[in-house]
């Protein structure tokens, strides 16, 4: 499974996230990797904990609370608070797999990974390289969506961030665990 929902953000939405990222600190994104993908991981984030990454995350989720596509597809029963990133020239994530888990920054929730979700933040044409791209049963997929749009797919799928050559790409990044554990029930 692998679905693309456009206009998660609006507009003037992405716009006012934007220069709120583009002004924040960033971190080295290794932060939330796991042991082994630390070593494919190169670029950077927003602190997890940061007061600006819980304020534009829990707009994400409202967001997404009201956005029937993306209820129907994923069938969320819990979200990992969205964390942000950022790829700039020479950055990229080789192929890995995410953890199976998560356990949420601060607080006794853990989150079973069923499904991993980007919003992008960027325009297609602000940055080169960059491209999702997810392996599934048909090869692999390409994903490099409008700012604003998001993706699905299985946490279980090999993925990569292809190295950026120009610009700038920042996202939204999180997990979900379905009511559907197994996507092919979905």
């Amino acid at each position: 499974m692998l679905v693309c929902i456009p206009d998660v953000l609006d507009r003037q939405t992405v716009a006012a996230f934007r220069a709120r990222l583009d002004a924040a600190h960033w971190i080295d994104g290794r932060a939330t990797a796991g042991v082994q993908s630390a070593a494919a991981k190169r670029n950077t984030q927003l602190p997890e904990d940061a007061p600006l990454t819980r304020e534009l995350g829990d707009k994400v989720l409202d967001a997404l609370a009201g956005n029937a596509l993306f209820l129907s597809a994923a069938l969320p029963l819990k979200i990992f608070p969205p964390l942000f990133n950022r790829y700039e020239a020479g950055d990229g994530f080789d192929a890995h797999v995410d953890n199976a888990i998560r356990a949420v920054k601060g607080a006794p929730v853990r989150v079973r990974t069923d499904l991993s979700c980007t919003l992008f933040l960027s325009e297609p044409d602000e940055y080169e390289g960059g491209e999702l791209v997810i392996e599934t049963n048909f090869g692999g997929q390409t994903v490099k969506l409008e700012a604003g749009s998001l993706v699905v797919y299985p946490a279980s799928s090999l993925h990569r961030v292809s190295p950026i050559t120009r610009g700038r790409r920042v996202a939204s990044f999180f997990w979900l665990q379905s009511m559907v554990r197994d996507e092919g029930e979905l």
